[in-house]
């Protein structure tokens, strides 16, 4: 008999990687995304008005929906997941959707539209191949522009309640993204966030206490109370989780490709977004913004070679263990608001360039495509310039376009997909002349 062969070879992205190297590999990851998740929940808790006890159980409960979000896009479990090494993060644009509905109409009814967000993600996924064409990069980069300017307004009153440290934050962040290289620019919120901590306390800023000594930290359910569910003001939410399916596919393919798995996007596609929206309805249980496969760690993969999920996956179980301890969460709690608003700040000037960079593979020197842009920017910015604009409108109509987002990304997918039919139609004349 012929001695048997080798077995199959383990594709790089299912390899095991010894617990030597596991751990610090999982820490780099983490190092990555950490930024994200924590100075979300401080610009939340900052337009929110949380005191510093819900913070802290806001943060805890985000870190560990960001490692149990990990984990399942790891490790994948009945067709939700990618089993891809992917982390997951409050989305930032959808973070700022969510304080805008929860500034407009109440923490409860912010927490609905996640889960009606959620819901609807995971109900039109049937539907994957034909809602995704509707939301091409001129309607991406356009909506995510436009909130990345509505809330420079939202966090601007954070930095100026102590303009020096809001100051020292953001000019500390500028010198990391400019200096830095690797992970350490990754950290750039951070550490700008840790130099501006040092400033106030330097020029003695207050810090605020956070009560409690217990070692481990449980999530809040319903911190808000019973969600209220209101479609109207969860419009900017549903319009963006049907958005969110062109990202997700992008990110997708592009891991994939790290990986080198070969893309196939009808089959991973879905079960990324499954994960998203299953760690989305828990996130809204417990408070938090809508929740989203990030890309930041494909980085991290191509730097160190390692492909495979397992590394993912134990990142994640690290974050749910950092987020259920309670030091952890308090001593970031304690940091000074005007710290948490310059580092918005920067946050949301990032998010308003990854408008403008989406917006670069659109040809706006086509007309179509620059009439859409300038009056999709009309409509995103009018409420903010001049909000009374909007006062005579009835309630339904002013919930709709007196919010700068919804109306910039409804403009954005209506008149986008006129023009395309109208340039269909345009073409298709001669012929059928002929």
């Amino acid at each position: 008999m012929a001695a048997p062969g080798p077995g199959p070879a383990v594709a790089p992205v299912d390899e095991r990687v010894p617990l030597p190297r596991l751990v610090p590999l999982a820490a780099q990851h983490i190092l990555a995304m950490i930024a994200a998740p924590v100075s979300t929940v401080f610009l939340l808790a900052g337009g929110l008005h949380l005191p510093p006890d819900r913070t802290a159980a806001l943060l805890s409960a985000t870190l560990v929906l960001c490692g149990a979000g990990a984990l399942l896009q790891s490790l994948g479990v009945l067709r939700i997941g990618a089993r891809l090494p992917f982390v997951m993060l409050p989305g930032g644009a959808a973070a700022a959707l969510f304080l805008q509905i929860a500034r407009e109409h109440g923490a409860a009814t912010a927490s609905g539209a996640v889960l009606l967000a959620a819901a609807l993600l995971l109900a039109v996924l049937p539907l994957y191949g034909r809602i995704v064409r509707f939301f091409p990069p001129l309607v991406m980069g356009t909506t995510v522009l436009v909130i990345g300017v509505n809330m420079v307004s939202v966090a601007a009153p954070m930095a100026a309640a102590g303009g020096g440290s809001a100051l020292v934050t953001v000019a500390a962040t500028a010198l990391g993204f400019l200096l830095l290289r690797g992970v350490w620019r990754q950290l750039s919120v951070l550490l700008g966030m840790a130099v501006g901590t040092a400033a106030a306390a330097l020029s003695g800023a207050p810090f605020r206490a956070v009560p409690g000594d217990a070692v481990l930290a449980l999530p809040r359910l319903l911190p808000y109370g019973i969600p209220h569910f209101d479609l109207l003001a969860a419009l900017p939410l549903l319009v963006f989780a049907l958005a969110s399916l062109a990202e997700a596919t992008g990110q997708t393919v592009l891991n994939s490709e790290a990986v080198g798995r070969i893309p196939e996007p009808s089959r991973d596609v879905p079960r990324t977004a499954r994960a998203d929206a299953v760690a989305s309805l828990a996130a809204g249980l417990f408070g938090g913004p809508t929740m989203v496969t990030s890309a930041e760690n494909i980085g991290i993969v191509r730097l160190t070679g390692v492909r495979s999920r397992f590394v993912t996956a134990a990142a994640g179980t690290l974050l749910v263990l950092g987020g259920l301890l309670a030091p952890v969460t308090r001593l970031l709690a304690a940091l000074p608001v005007p710290v948490v608003g310059g580092a918005a700040l920067v946050i949301y000037a990032v998010i308003a360039a990854m408008g403008i960079d989406m917006l670069r593979r659109t040809d706006l020197a086509d007309r179509a495509a620059s009439t859409v842009v300038a009056l999709s920017l009309l409509a995103g910015l009018l409420p903010v310039l001049a909000p009374r604009l909007y006062a005579p409108l009835p309630g339904w109509a002013h919930t709709l376009f007196g919010s700068g987002v919804p109306a910039a990304a409804l403009t954005a997918a209506v008149l986008s997909a006129l023009f395309r039919r109208l340039d269909a139609a345009g073409r298709a004349a001669p012929a059928g002349a002929g």
